[in-house]
């Protein structure tokens, strides 16, 4: 509850916004498509496909973006004995992982009432796929923020990162749309994986997806184990500021 008033105070829609900001970008993004694309790319409804990759990417870009701010924001906690960097990780986690999973059900409900789209095909894939995805992302998030903490320039680098991501997150292409030759090099990273398991479960076997379960989740513990100790590490740093 206190990340939420300190983030969005105690006046205005508050806790809506972190549901509507989402929302608003992601049907956004679906208009704006569907006025300049045909209503099918590779066979596969504009409107669904353009769902599952744009959520996806704010799910990331929101875990990681506020991530980095979250320690700023809260620092005169760190004064208390009882709270941890973990405590407000977790805090500020959970609220953009709720506000983004709240928007892609609202959008998906908004999308089948209009015929776009029907039940997930798989829907312990779909839901697999997300709590990689958002696992993945919570481990990027805290390891880019303990280098922060340490170096300064990673804060400035860290939006070069996010957007140099955007195209190689596999958001707005699938796997299958990719030539063989860069195929194999797309699937080192972790992330695409996790946006073929969320397109799996809502298309289902009639699209070809590419993917493999365990790998992004490997990534995911290594990035929070990795951005843990760090923390552990640079919390002195974030003590005397």
């Amino acid at each position: 509850m206190r990340e939420i008033v300190t983030r969005y105070g105690r006046e205005g829609i508050g806790f809506l916004w972190v549901i509507g900001e989402p929302l608003a970008f992601c049907l956004g993004v679906i208009i704006l498509w569907s006025a300049l694309k045909p209503a099918y790319e590779h066979g596969i409804r504009l409107g669904p496909f353009v769902m599952t990759g744009y959520m996806s990417l704010l799910l990331m870009r929101h875990l990681v973006t506020h991530g980095l701010s979250a320690l700023q924001a809260n620092v005169g906690l760190m004064y208390h004995r009882l709270i941890s960097p973990l405590h407000i990780f977790v805090s500020r986690f959970v609220l953009e992982i709720a506000g983004t999973t709240t928007a892609f059900a609202v959008v998906y409900v908004i999308l089948a009432a209009l015929g776009q789209v029907g039940l997930p095909k798989e829907p312990l894939l779909l839901y697999g796929g997300w709590l990689t995805l958002a696992w993945l992302s919570t481990g990027l998030a805290m390891t880019i923020a303990a280098l922060a903490i340490r170096f300064e320039t990673v804060e400035r680098l860290a939006q070069l990162f996010m957007y140099l991501l955007i195209p190689l997150s596999g958001a707005f292409f699938m796997i299958s749309f990719v030539p063989s030759t860069f195929r194999t090099v797309l699937l080192w990273l972790p992330i695409p994986h996790a946006v073929e398991m969320i397109r799996a479960g809502v298309f289902g076997e009639f699209v070809e997806t590419h993917y493999d379960p365990i790998y992004p989740i490997i990534w995911g513990g290594i990035f929070n184990a990795a951005g843990l100790l760090m923390l552990r590490l640079f919390r002195e740093r974030v003590d005397v500021e």
